[in-house]
């Protein structure tokens, strides 16, 4: 297993968030020996679901992205559910959050429609990506290349389909932020 120690992740969602696309990678991360953060629009809990629809529980949230800066984490990752990057793309603390990571070359992993926010922060251009299918089009529309497969790396992005690609997802992921620089033990 690729080793995270010493490495700070954001985990960008909000309500609506798909559950296990936000507890899967969480679990992988910190078992790799990352310092794993949720960043959310609000203080407090969020309300994760399953199959998009189905209140499931709720996650603590450690950060509000109004106070989070990109230069004090080493990836993020946008998990998906319809609604969780439809209100992240739609504010511009969290898009300029994501945009600030895809400047600085920082791992980023998108899964199912977590890459709405990517393409809202205008970092997808020139990107081989896979999504959920709906997002084929928007993809393509702002550059990228859209592909169905599992899990696809390119570069510092690791994208996903949806909940099934969650085992490769969560290895490449964790692979990648296994790459970068090591901080310094506080």
């Amino acid at each position: 297993m690729a080793d995270a120690t010493h490495r700070r992740v954001a985990i960008l969602a909000t309500d609506g968030v798909e559950r296990v696309e936000l507890t899967e990678p969480l679990k992988a991360l910190k078992a790799a020996g990352a310092d794993v953060a949720v960043v959310s629009l609000k203080a407090g809990e969020i309300q994760t679901m399953d199959q998009d629809v189905n209140p499931a529980e709720k996650i603590a949230v450690d950060l509000e992205v109004a106070d989070a800066h990109a230069t004090a984490f080493d990836a993020l990752v946008l998990p998906g559910g319809t609604t969780n990057p439809d209100k992240l793309r739609l504010d511009e603390t969290a898009v300029a959050f994501v945009r600030a990571f895809a400047e600085a070359g920082k791992p980023i992993a998108a899964i199912c429609h977590g890459p709405w926010t990517l393409i809202e922060a205008g970092v997808v251009k020139g990107r081989r990506m896979t999504s959920y299918p709906s997002l084929k089009t928007d993809l393509r529309n702002a550059g990228a290349t859209w592909v169905d497969e599992t899990c696809v790396v390119d570069g510092n992005f690791v994208t996903s389909r949806n909940p099934k690609d969650l085992p490769a997802f969560c290895e490449k992921m964790v692979e990648a932020v296994s790459r970068t620089p090591r901080r310094v033990a506080a």
